[in-house]
């Protein structure tokens, strides 16, 4: 029970830090630093940044035993799970991550009333949901690699999730923002009055999810346990 609080705790805790970390690395490069919005070099530094800032709260999920920001990442884990573990994933910790995110959102808003109002589709509905799709569907995969095939130490497994993470959001950015991540997303837009609207639920919740279990399909059909490893675990 006592790790059950802990990991929903530390949700929570990191959910709203993810919110935030976003907002301060904006406001360093163009407000401390004095680099103009659609430079190279706000580009540079907005890049490096991230994926630091990524290096960070993987170390903290690490730290945590599990603690997530993502529902999508929690959720593609307990796809693997049983029944229980993924009735607590839905139950518990995506609506905690959610919270997390609101109350960030909150706070940085109430902070920085000019900050902006988060990610915004510019595309069809249906030309979103296909782009988030798309983009959870390849890093979702690219994660399940990570974590059960590729070998290596802690750095280049997250060195290599970061940097797809950052290219894949990039490629998303000018069309629904390139979040994969449906909580944080869903601060913003609790935050704007539209968290129930249509374009909110399709584009980037239902589309998402869909996705990370289509990958988390696919990749169990794809990399199969070979005869040998069967046979291995039977004996």
């Amino acid at each position: 029970m006592a790790g059950i609080v802990q990991l929903l705790i530390s949700d929570i805790i990191m959910s709203f830090m993810w919110v935030w970390s976003s907002v301060i690395i904006k406001l360093f490069v163009h407000e401390v630093l004095g680099f103009s919005h659609h430079g190279f070099p706000a580009e540079v530094f907005r890049s490096s940044l991230s994926i630091l800032n990524m290096f960070f709260f993987a170390y903290l999920a690490k730290l945590t035993n599990g603690g997530a920001y993502n529902p999508l990442t929690v959720m593609s884990s307990a796809i693997s799970g049983n029944f229980a573990t993924f009735l607590f994933t839905i139950g518990s910790r995506i609506p905690v991550q959610v919270l997390g995110s609101i109350t960030g959102v909150r706070l940085i808003l109430a902070a920085f009333p000019k900050i902006g109002r988060g990610p915004r589709l510019t595309v069809s509905l249906y030309e979103g949901a296909l782009t988030e799709g798309l983009l959870t569907f390849t890093i979702v995969l690219i994660s399940h690699g990570l974590s059960s095939k590729i070998p290596g130490s802690f750095f280049r497994k997250t060195w290599i999730s970061s940097v797809s993470k950052l290219a894949l959001h990039i490629l998303g950015s000018d069309l629904t923002g390139g979040c994969m991540n449906p909580a944080s997303v869903m601060g913003w837009a609790y935050a704007r009055g539209d968290h129930i609207t249509k374009e909110h639920l399709l584009v980037y919740w239902i589309a998402p999810v869909q996705a990370t279990l289509l990958a988390a399909w696919t990749f169990r059909y794809l990399v199969r346990p070979s005869k040998q490893d069967k046979d291995k675990k039977t004996n």
